[in-house]
């Protein structure tokens, strides 16, 4: 009898093993016939009904993840700030008659807003000639950028740089405007702001334009090239938000008709003797959308860093973010010893993580109480970044993605045509693959798990 038993056991261990490793060549196959280099790949599927690993490939191997890294520190963020959060631009006055705008680092917050602030402003006596203006921008140090952003993507309007002085996404609109053909164009902002142009753009029959940085002698000089046929408006990312925002104050003011001819300084909000005149707020919940749909990096960074300030009860900083993050995934129990995270979006080429972290991670979500919520948080097929993607999956797919030169990511949830719901990561960093063939593998090789899993 016990003979039998061990029989039958080792025969059922048998044919589990021959599955998992049919299954597993079944992924190799698909890399194999997609001429993908294996050694480039990084992969982990793990069962999220028990947390066991079911394929990996390099799985352990630190490689830059891109814009799924967001799924990790946007969850963090939010765990720490609550959807009861709101972001608050806030307009003082004291009992001297001088005005303070305290600064939050909305990410929503625009022109429009500000000078509604102002306009409260006005109606209340007294207020028609402050004494002086001052805006509180202590909440965020002074970083605009991420560690290790690159110095050549300052033009890149998927990148511009975050802080306190957050206004208009941080971007300014570009008009070109055709003249006579043959002609130089005209070229100007839509607001004012000091920033030069060197004009090489002719007036013809096509809009064929290209902008280029000067960062050495003149770093704020924009080279414009091409022509123009019908008028074009190009956002650029805003050079110095600090100097941008006080602009944005200085017009509120000039609106308002108010007396007031100083400059507006940076100064920290008194504790007493002042009133609020007002108050502009957008709910925390407004990110959500953003950063993990549409996979903004300006917002994300800033929820980042509000979580930092708010965890650490200090200012915003990306010591005071990562130490909140840490903290969160230790309480996770994800092991972090063979990954390094230096900002909230994934753009740094210095954020190394594993395939199994995110795995790890994505697993650790799957046992808590908020994860039905998580897991609709993420875009399906069709939607957001996976707007033209992943349509063979419908409903059964939930996933971030990530693209950086050389790196294409994907990771989230799939369940396969069996009814099994897997944690998956792909990550590919391969400089000798265009990133649309990069993503065709992605989508091969989820193919492959939803039919053979």
């Amino acid at each position: 009898m016990y003979k039998k038993i061990c029989l039958t056991f080792f025969v059922i261990f048998a044919i589990l093993l021959s599955d998992i490793s049919v299954k597993a060549e079944s992924i190799s196959r698909t890399l194999s016939k997609l001429n993908q280099n294996k050694a480039a790949v990084s992969i982990s599927i793990k069962d999220i009904s028990n947390g066991k690993t079911v394929y990996s490939l390099n799985s352990d191997r630190p490689v830059s993840p891109a814009s799924t890294l967001k799924i990790v520190t946007y969850t963090a963020s939010m765990n720490t700030l609550g959807n009861d959060f709101q972001y608050k631009t806030q307009l003082y006055k004291t009992s001297n008659n001088d005005l303070f705008l305290k600064l939050s680092g909305d990410p929503f917050f625009t022109t429009k807003d500000l000078k509604n602030l102002f306009s409260l402003a006005k109606n209340q006596k007294k207020i028609l000639a402050p004494k002086n203006v001052y805006i509180d921008d202590s909440l965020f140090d002074k970083i605009e950028w991420g560690e290790g952003w690159q110095w050549d993507d300052d033009l890149n309007v998927l990148m511009p740089k975050f802080s306190i002085y957050n206004l208009d996404n941080n971007l300014i609109n570009v008009v070109i405007f055709p003249t006579t053909e043959g002609s130089p164009a005209n070229i100007y902002t839509e607001v004012f702001y000091p920033i030069g142009f060197m004009n090489l753009v002719t007036t013809g029959t096509t809009n064929d334009i290209t902008m280029t940085k000067g960062n050495t002698i003149f770093p704020e000089m924009i080279n414009v090239e091409g022509t123009i046929a019908q008028q074009k408006i190009i956002p650029i990312p805003c050079p110095n938000p600090r100097r941008y925002f006080k602009l944005r104050v200085e017009d509120a003011i000039r609106a308002q008709k108010m007396d007031y001819y100083k400059t507006v300084a940076s100064k920290k909000t008194p504790t007493s003797g002042i009133y609020l005149v007002g108050e502009i707020t957008h709910p925390i919940t407004m990110t959500s959308e953003k950063v993990l749909k549409e996979s903004n990096n300006y917002v994300v960074e800033t929820v980042f860093k509000s979580a930092g300030s708010v965890y650490t009860k200090s200012q915003g900083s990306a010591k005071n973010s990562l130490k909140m993050l840490n903290d969160y995934l230790s309480g996770l129990k994800i092991n972090t010893s063979n990954v390094r995270i230096v900002d909230g979006s994934g753009v740094s080429k210095n954020n190394l993580v594993t395939a199994n972290f995110m795995t790890d991670f994505l697993y650790a979500q799957s046992k808590l109480n908020t994860f039905d919520t998580f897991k609709k948080s993420l875009p399906t097929a069709g939607e957001g970044t996976l707007k033209d993607r992943m349509l063979y999956f419908k409903d059964n797919l939930r996933a971030k993605t990530g693209t950086l030169s050389d790196v294409s990511s994907i990771t989230g949830y799939i369940t396969t045509q069996k009814g099994k719901t897997y944690a998956f990561d792909i990550i590919i960093n391969d400089p000798k693959t265009k990133s649309s063939d990069k993503k065709l593998t992605e989508e091969y090789i989820l193919r492959t798990i939803y039919t053979s899993y």
